[in-house]
Order: structure tokens, then sequence, then C-alpha cells
């Protein structure tokens, strides 16, 4: 049975999509599908490491990433590996060659 619109898994769902706004989270939680330290992210990244810092505190916020402690140090992983799927596909999903001049589809996941 699908969640009205209104309904509190539709909201769940569109904060989820709102943490995932912007592509350096994406890209993080890409880089988090293994435990990695904000060093290594800003590496990575080319972000600068408050910046690195600003979207992780964002995705803790969403319940996206957890953190523990190593030393001095503090390691970054995606707290459930659905959101690495939820990603993966996205990124395979827009990748993917299609035709948009076909907008006849009545494809029930197109309707709203």
């Amino acid at each position: 049975m699908m969640n009205s619109p209104d309904g509190l898994g539709v909201q769940r769902a569109a904060e989820l999509f709102k943490a995932l706004s912007s592509p350096a989270r994406v890209a993080l939680l890409q880089l988090l599908a293994e435990p990695t330290s904000v060093t290594a992210l800003v590496h990575s990244t080319g972000l600068s490491q408050p910046l690195v810092s600003q979207h992780l505190r964002v995705l803790r916020g969403a319940g996206l990433v957890s953190v523990t402690r190593s030393g001095r140090e503090s390691i970054y992983s995606v707290a459930d590996h659905h959101i690495t799927h939820v990603i993966e596909d996205a990124v395979s999903h827009v990748l993917e060659p299609t035709d948009r001049t076909d907008h006849t589809s009545t494809d029930a996941h197109t309707r709203l």
C-alpha cells in the first residue's frame, strides 16, 4: 500500500532527498561506503576541511552517516548501506541513455 502524499513515509523520504541535494554530500556518501577519516575525505574530494565537516554534520543529522573515534581522528561511515544502493541506483539511472523526447509514457513511476 502506498503512503498518502502527506504521510510520514513521504515526509521522511523528502527529508532524505533534501540531505542528498548537494553533489558534495552524494560524493561523500559514495566515499563512505568504506569507513574513512575526515582527512582522507578532504584529500579525496578537494573540499576544505570545514566544508567537509559541514556536509558530514548534515549527513549525520539525517542519520545517513555514523562516526567513531580512533585516537584523535574521527572515522565516518555510512550508517545504513541501503543509502549506498539508493545512490548507486540514482547515478546509474541518470547515466542511462534515454530518449527524452518521448513524453507519452504511462508508467506509474512517472505519473503524479
